[in-house]
């Protein structure tokens, strides 16, 4: 006779969703390796159209200069930048189109309520996953974190990332107007992929924090199990405790 199925163990992701997570994964790791290994041609950061080594710097960053990794580097960077953002333009057609953009990364109203929000943060403080039906749901925490990445910084490091390029910039001359000249570009290029592995450490504690077996099968295979609620012993069930078995 067949096992009933399990009722904690759920479908929470689809497979698009999975597949463009791993690609997008993937990708970043390839272009933060690679942007390493071109930074560190030139480790200083400049504000306006030129910068060298013997200019001076707005940041000089403590590392040292290694002219001989630049070639791989860019070749892989690109590559990578590439993979990013087909892999992202696909995921927001899907996500627009499937509903999973307005049905998982909106902010639900109940999550913007003040004593909500006031929850979550002190929940994030003291390291304290979602249970239950919570569970099945990103907090409101974790949407803001998503729609500024997928809005604001992906976006942004795009298009620093572009203004570098001679051949775009011949095309495109207001690129140069809008980050204040090459140079420029590539000091927010660089600070927007910080912001972005700050994320991504968050991002990766967080799994932990959650239960990163159960997580990390979810987003492989799609199946999640719900966290137990946490056990509430009430007064009735206090009573029966100690009623006597003979009354």
């Amino acid at each position: 006779m067949a096992e009933d199925p399990d009722p904690s163990l759920v479908h929470r992701h689809a497979a698009w969703v999975r597949v463009t997570h791993w690609l997008n994964a993937v990708a970043f790791l390839a272009l933060v390796v690679s942007g390493i290994a071109i930074l560190l041609a030139l480790p200083r950061l400049f504000w306006g159209e030129t910068g060298a080594n013997g200019a001076p710097a707005a940041l000089d960053l403590p590392l040292p200069v290694n002219l001989e990794q630049t070639g791989w580097g860019r070749n892989l960077h690109f590559l990578s930048a590439w993979v990013l953002v087909l892999n992202g333009i696909v995921y927001l057609i899907v996500a627009f189109v499937g509903g999973h953009f307005a049905r998982d990364l909106v902010p639900d109203r109940d999550q913007l309520a003040p004593r909500h929000l006031a929850r979550e943060i002190a929940d994030h403080a003291r390291l304290k996953a979602a249970r239950g039906r919570e569970a099945l749901r990103y907090n409101a925490l974790q949407k803001f974190a998503y729609l500024a990445v997928l809005f604001g910084l992906f976006p942004l490091m795009v298009l620093t990332g572009l203004t570098m390029s001679p051949g775009v910039t011949a095309a495109y001359p207001e690129l140069f107007t809008l980050f204040g000249g090459r140079q420029s570009a590539r000091t927010l290029h660089f600070l927007t992929a910080c912001l972005l592995v700050l994320f991504l450490v968050v991002h990766v504690a967080q799994v932990f924090v959650g239960g990163a077996g159960n997580l990390m099968r979810s987003m492989i295979t799609g199946r999640f199990r719900v966290p137990p609620e946490p056990a509430r012993t009430t007064r009735a069930a206090r009573d029966r405790l100690t009623e006597s078995p003979d009354a």
